[in-house]
């Protein structure tokens, strides 16, 4: 086949793809992200730009050293987790770019729900469930966190203690009661 039926990749093409399997924000959205979130992720792209990424550079220019690079398991190696770790820190810097920092104990005492709430609801048959609402590149339902954009948090937003939301579900309208916001306390 001729080369000029070939798709090229171009940059956009990789930076579509750098994180597989987080949603992308919708557009005109922000990033919000609370302080520990923003700080978290701060750390992993200063540890990877720091620590990581020169520790493989130098294992590669060592590896490239010793002759054949097409068996060198060193130099393969190296060479695709450079991939790796330079896909991340594109990542890693637009999120941060993008990220607006909301301190969710600012409403500590409230009873309306906004981001970084922590929400206690009892579905229609009376099952109780708590959930987190944080950012997209924070959250993890296994800790009981949701981000901000999920349908959940979509239908809670705004809505305060007692109150009852509809939440569209694959098997129809489900009501929600809320039972308790909470935020954490400010601190200092």
């Amino acid at each position: 086949m001729s080369k000029a039926f070939t798709k090229e990749s171009t940059h956009q093409d990789e930076d579509e793809g750098d994180e597989v399997g987080l949603p992308p924000l919708p557009q005109g959205t922000r990033n919000y992200m609370t302080p520990e979130g923003y700080a978290r992720l701060r750390a992993e792209f200063m540890a990877l730009l720091d620590v990581e990424r020169p520790k493989i550079v130098e294992i590669v220019s060592w590896a490239a050293k010793n002759g054949d690079r097409s068996e060198n398991g060193d130099y393969l190696y190296g060479k695709k987790r450079l991939r790796e770790i330079d896909r991340r820190l594109r990542f890693l810097t637009k999120r941060l770019d993008i990220a607006e920092v909301a301190d969710p104990s600012l409403h500590h005492g409230s009873e309306q729900i906004f981001f970084g709430a922590t929400v206690t609801y009892a579905n229609s048959r009376g099952e109780e469930r708590t959930i987190t609402i944080k950012g997209i590149d924070e959250s993890d339902s296994l800790q009981g966190e949701v981000s901000w954009i999920s349908p959940i948090a979509r239908a809670l937003l705004k809505a305060r203690e007692g109150d009852e939301v509809q939440l569209m579900t694959p098997g129809g309208i489900e009501k929600l009661e809320v039972l308790e916001v909470r935020y954490p306390a400010p601190k200092g």
